[in-house]
């Protein structure tokens, strides 16, 4: 019966993590981005809108006001509006997505928010802090 709820809890977090990221990597590759050398973090989102996906914001706005205050910009893009779209596009984001940026260097931190937002907002802070404090 342990194996049955494992194997049903393991597939529902897959799936809530699959379905709410559309992102076109996961990796942490370079792109030219912030124009102004400064470190930055954007979430894009859809007009529709889960717990997970609002969580997310929700978590990174608290880190980044508690951590940083207004040291680091946050910025949330909706991807079904133009500027979403355009934003996006300059990202090469395909998907709802959190990016921590910084000059031309871009960190994907999308499925880790996804990930530990709800249930674990704690270790999310702490992703956060870590991706961020060596770009400072």
């Amino acid at each position: 019966m342990k194996t049955i709820n494992l194997i049903i809890t393991s597939l529902f977090i897959l799936g809530m993590n699959s379905s709410c990221t559309g992102q076109s990597g996961k990796d942490e590759k370079a792109a030219t981005i912030s124009e102004t050398g400064d470190v930055e973090v954007i979430y894009f989102h859809n007009t529709r809108r889960c717990a997970t996906c609002n969580a997310v914001e929700d978590v990174t706005v608290q880190t980044l006001t508690e951590k940083y205050g207004e040291k680091i910009a946050f910025v949330s893009y909706n991807l079904e509006e133009e500027q979403g779209k355009d934003k996006a596009e300059k990202l090469g984001v395909a998907g709802q997505a959190l990016l921590i940026v910084k000059g031309d260097k871009k960190i994907n931190i999308t499925s880790e928010g996804f990930m530990y937002a709800r249930n674990n907002p704690e270790k999310l802070k702490q992703v956060i802090a870590e991706k961020i404090e060596p770009l400072l």
